[in-house]
């Protein structure tokens, strides 16, 4: 093709693209790949990726799918289109893509063009909104329920101060210790489900600093635990409420210390990476089950046996508010890692 008498390079149109392109013959070898292919797949030699079967860089539960595909664009001409699948890249790292695949015709060879779009970023982004939107319904709800409950406890309190009054007996002490505890404990459901109700100001933190003072909260309870603390990068600082922020992970590191039965191990770090500060709380503790992992962050849902939950509700809400992520990795008998990013803002 010709524009202005002259002839368009569509060769350098395909390697200079934004999505990844790749072309597969019939025998499921990678015969091209563009800079943006070689990009995704973050190998730093084409070498490792040309002439190599695709199924290399696929889950190994979609490979038949994959096999059959490439056949049915090869010999019946069928195009796959807007299909979401994940591939391997280097080192074994796992990202959501989606993908087009189309019979590409050369000369009398029909091979399969696979037009590649990475959508890592767009899922992380979507799953941020979803907790966020999870956290402020039960925000919402937790409100209610301190509302409709909180009245009928105000009034049993009440009574129970008249009675005082009139009689004095050890039951009624009992019965305002804990009436005392459960408005206490409706306070802290207010403020987990709500903390934008607290005004604090935000400032910059050096989050280094301050993890190794929360940490000497705790020295009584760490003579029997080998502690390890990896702080790098703490020249970056976060902009945000500082209150917060410590009594989440004041409540990370009392959580890992608890699930220690005996003598552990308790691994704090944290790094900057790509605009983001990362911070793990590791504990080779008692694990968490994989189907109760989703529900960490759920007020009243609790592992121990006299938790509410509310402390995880906490570290969570504030987290989604920071506009950061929290990931948890867990395993029985083996121990439990929190794993936080929090957004830094460039220009501050």
């Amino acid at each position: 093709m010709k524009i202005n008498g002259k002839r368009i390079d569509f060769h350098q149109l395909v390697e200079n693209s934004l999505n990844s392109v790749w072309l597969v013959g019939k025998d499921r070898r990678i015969l091209y790949c563009n800079k943006a292919g070689q990009q995704l797949l973050n190998h730093p030699s084409i070498d490792d990726i040309l002439n190599k079967n695709i199924n290399l860089f696929l889950p190994p539960d979609i490979h038949d799918f994959c096999n059959q595909g490439i056949m049915d664009v090869i010999e019946n001409q069928k195009v796959f289109e807007r299909m979401e699948i994940k591939i391997i890249k280097n080192h074994g790292e796992i990202a959501d893509v989606e993908l087009t695949a189309i019979p590409c015709y050369f000369e009398d060879t029909v091979l399969v063009q696979v037009n590649i779009q990475d959508i890592t970023e767009k899922r992380i982004t979507e799953k941020r909104l979803k907790e966020r939107e999870k956290l402020i319904s039960l925000g919402q709800l937790a409100a209610g329920i301190v509302h409709e409950v909180k009245n009928p406890l105000t009034s049993v309190k009440g009574f129970l101060q008249l009675l005082k009054e009139s009689q004095d007996h050890p039951y009624l002490v009992t019965m305002e210790s804990e009436l005392d505890k459960a408005f206490e404990t409706l306070q802290n459901l207010l403020q987990v489900s709500k903390p934008d109700l607290q005004s604090e100001t935000p400032i910059l933190i050096d989050l280094c600093k301050e993890l190794n003072s929360i940490l000497l909260l705790f020295q009584e309870r760490l003579y029997s635990i080998e502690v390890t603390m990896d702080l790098r990068d703490s020249n970056v600082r976060f902009y945000g409420k500082k209150n917060l922020l410590l009594k989440s992970f004041f409540n990370l590191i009392k959580n890992a210390i608890e699930a220690i039965t005996y003598s552990g191990k308790l691994k704090i770090e944290h790094y900057y990476h790509s605009g983001w500060i990362h911070i793990m709380v590791s504990d080779n503790g008692h694990g968490i089950p994989e189907d109760k992992l989703m529900l960490l962050g759920t007020p009243f849902y609790s592992s121990k046996p006299d938790g509410t939950g509310l402390g995880l509700t906490q570290v969570y809400t504030t987290i989604h508010e920071h506009g950061g992520t929290i990931s948890v990795q867990s395993e029985i008998g083996k121990g439990t890692t929190f794993h936080i990013q929090l957004p830094v803002d460039e220009n501050r």
